[in-house]
């Protein structure tokens, strides 16, 4: 009688040959023949039942082994520059296999989240599972969006959430990954893209309902790729440091470096002190003091710590959540300049003459300890005459010097003068449960100016001071606006009345006083917007170029290490320049100091742009319950599509489509950035008033639909819009006349 094998047998051979795993290779393995492969078929069968195996087509595979031939994903190389890769369709129970990758000489270069399919060898003894071999690259980033899942017959459907796409998804029905219907998922494309019909993908994670106040910023930060969790590792390196003591450092813990900061800030990376100048030389100056935390002498380059900071690149804000750059044990507690607490700091002590001129710098590597950390509300509070218990001790020993310091930096402010955008900032409060229950525009404060001032200056000497020791460093460059940018903003003020002088070489003082010239105008915000639209974006780089918005020759990020990865390789090189200790820049980094700057500058778009997704969703969510309702604005942007109008109350924008406009056609004139009526000639431009209806709000993607109801508190004219007869490509003659009659009135305010 043929001996039948039992089923942890089956098990045992199967991961020791994952090649011959067939139904015919396992009865030939224990010499099972005729009807005795009916009790083999059936135990094979219980096996799958049980989750233990998996049938594909005619072999079996053990679910808690790698088959010998995977595709895998590759992961950011190690610390020591190993590459490792995660098994894209593991289904074991156990922990997910670590998968070295041997690559051979004749290898392509491998980067984290390049797709691979390998020959895998399971290995013993090591700190991973298997080695493998490359075969070839797969698809090496695959396309991903976020949407809402919806069962369907065979599998289901996912309908993006991010703007700008509304084609929706086919997922089979193996491919579901469980989700349920309407939970919010992560898509991967599954085969090429097709010609016709819906493309095809396989859900890879589950996010839960989109629905939930809260979601409303974890769909930002999973759609542009945020790294929202620290790994192991960093979170153990982290966890083991201590605070750093006085050894190597000077004794400042009774000076008064307070910190002032929004009242909800978890973080207090500066901190600052000031008193008159002694020095008989200069009279009526000051000597300033801007302590910042030093992160560098806890995080080392090379570290776990430092390989995460550097590939976040920075903190990202929003209403309900911070992803931080570094693990809370670090931004939250040691290198938070804490109340009361020893603290290490790097220093910089600024000499500056009653003009506000810096005359003098120079850096100090010490120990503090803050007597205060005070807000921006409580700190103006007090030197408007309203000090509460916190204030009070402070008001003339620390704020009242802090002002008068400020005061003088505001007159060397008006010579320099950097530009003087006045764009009211945005802020969403939130209730306990994550839900809008307000939005406002944030007080621009003296407090908020005094410290912007204070840190602007340090900035300048740590550049200066790298500068003079020939050190390397990442410079904050702001490059001036492009000719075709200054083209549309000096268009964009001559239609308003205002005027941009040209042929001359731009500088911030000319935009001043255009921004002058609107203030107190309905143009202003409009005039402030184009503005903003017409620079440059900024960004890190070895090379100094100046910076043109703040009309600075040389700039460096040095004041928020805690956030900004800049700011702790200008740290590390302030350490080297001055010898004071190992935990410097290392040739690496400087070696890597052009790859860090286009990685980080990176980041830093990448941060801004899901920061901006967030906000418009959680005000498309504030206004969906006022759908119907009449709203004013201001008309904000021309497209050939329709306008933008930004709203009064909560300054969302939304967009009225061309075809919803008016019952006529409106063309638009690229020249004079205008639409004009084809019968009546109405002309709608830029800056104007507008009373809209809130058509439709989607709080998914953060869309707003407006219906135009008047502008200017006229309503629009009655055109006669007769799809059938008439030809919307052809603009009648009455238009024309009322283009050529707006181009000649621009031309005459030039004149």
């Amino acid at each position: 009688m043929t001996r039948i094998p039992t089923k942890s047998e089956i098990l045992d051979w199967i991961s020791a040959n994952p090649a011959l795993n067939a139904k015919r290779d396992i009865a030939k393995a224990f010499g099972i023949k005729g009807a005795a492969r009916i009790d083999l078929k059936r135990l094979l069968k219980e096996l799958e039942a049980a989750g233990h195996l998996e049938k594909r087509k005619k072999s079996h595979q053990d679910l808690e082994r790698l088959p010998p031939v995977s595709v895998l994903q590759v992961l950011s190389p190690d610390l020591d520059g190993d590459l490792f890769a995660s098994p894209m369709e593991w289904r074991g129970t156990g922990i997910v296999p670590k998968v070295l990758i041997v690559l051979r000489s004749s290898d392509p270069a491998l980067g984290g989240g390049d797709r691979i399919l390998a020959r895998l060898k399971l290995v013993q003894g090591h700190d991973y599972h298997y080695e493998a071999r490359l075969i070839r690259r797969i698809a090496a980033n695959p396309n991903r969006v976020l949407g809402v899942f919806r069962v369907a017959a065979e599998g289901g459907q996912v309908l993006p959430v991010g703007k700008g796409t509304d084609r929706q998804w086919f997922i089979a029905a193996n491919a579901t990954h469980g989700a349920k219907d309407g939970e919010l998922v992560e898509v991967e494309q599954a085969g090429p893209k097709p010609r016709i019909g819906l493309p095809q993908g396989r859900i890879i994670s589950r996010l839960g309902d989109p629905s939930a106040p809260k979601a409303v910023s974890l769909i930002a930060i999973h759609e542009h790729g945020i790294p929202d969790s620290f790994p192991d590792a960093v979170i153990t390196e982290a966890d083991e440091k201590k605070a750093v003591g006085l050894d190597g450092r000077e004794d400042f813990r009774e000076m008064p470096l307070i910190t002032i900061d929004p009242w909800d800030a978890r973080d207090h990376d500066d901190a600052c002190y000031a008193h008159e100048d002694t020095d008989p030389r200069n009279k009526g100056g000051h000597i300033i003091w801007v302590a910042i935390a030093d992160v560098a002498a806890y995080v080392p380059a090379g570290s776990a710590l430092d390989h995460e900071a550097k590939k976040r690149g920075n903190s990202s804000y929003f209403p309900d959540r911070v992803v931080p750059m570094l693990p809370d044990r670090l931004s939250g507690d040691l290198c938070s300049l804490k109340e009361g607490v020893p603290r290490a700091c790097i220093a910089v002590r600024m000499q500056i003459n009653a003009k506000g001129e810096k005359i003098s710098h120079s850096f100090h590597r010490a120990l503090m300890r803050s007597p205060a950390s005070l807000n921006y509300e409580e700190v103006q509070a007090a030197i408007d005459g309203r000090p509460n218990l916190r204030t009070n001790p402070f008001l003339k020993p620390v704020l009242q010097p802090l002002y008068a310091a400020y005061a003088a930096l505001l007159e060397a402010r008006r010579v320099r003068q950097p530009l003087e955008l006045n764009l009211p900032e945005r802020q969403i409060t939130l209730d306990e449960v994550g839900k809008v229950q307000s939005v406002n525009f944030k007080d621009r404060l003296d407090a908020h100016r005094l410290i912007e001032e204070f840190m602007v200056l340090a900035n300048v000497a740590a550049s200066e001071t790298l500068n003079e020791k020939a050190s390397s460093l990442l410079f904050r460059v702001h490059e001036e606006p492009s000719p075709e940018k200054l083209d549309h903003l000096r268009d964009t003020a001559q239609a308003a009345g205002l005027n941009l002088a040209k042929g001359q070489v731009l500088k911030t003082a000319h935009l001043n006083r255009l921004l002058s010239q609107a203030e107190g105008t309905d143009c202003a915000e409009l005039i402030n917007m184009t503005t903003l639209r017409s620079m440059t974006q900024a960004y890190y780089s070895p090379q100094n170029f100046g910076h043109f918005g703040l009309a600075l020759r040389s700039y460096a990020h040095f004041t928020s290490p805690i956030r900004r990865y800049s700011d702790l390789v200008v740290h590390r090189s302030l350490v080297s320049a001055h010898g004071w200790g190992d935990d410097g820049l290392s040739p690496r980094d400087i070696e890597e100091l052009d790859k860090t700057a286009a990685h980080i500058s990176e980041t830093e778009r990448r941060s801004m742009v899901a920061e901006r997704d967030t906000t418009d969703r959680y005000l498309a969510a504030f206004l969906s319950e006022q759908v119907g309702g009449e709203l004013e604005g201001r008309v904000a942007g021309i497209a050939k599509f329709g306008i933008f109008v930004k709203l009064d109350n909560s300054g969302a924008d939304g967009l009225v489509p061309m075809r919803s406009i008016g019952s006529e056609y409106f063309h638009y004139d690229r020249e004079t950035n205008t639409l004009i009526g084809s019968d009546t000639g109405v002309i709608i431009s830029l800056g104007q008033r507008a009373t809209v209806r809130l058509a439709e709000v989607i709080p998914t993607t953060g869309g707003i639909a407006l219906e135009l109801l008047a502008l200017d508190g006229a309503a629009l004219p009655k055109g006669r819009k007769n799809f059938a007869v008439r030809n919307p490509r052809r603009k009648p003659t009455k238009a024309k006349r009322q283009a050529a009659k707006l181009k000649r009135k621009v031309k005459r305010s030039r004149s």
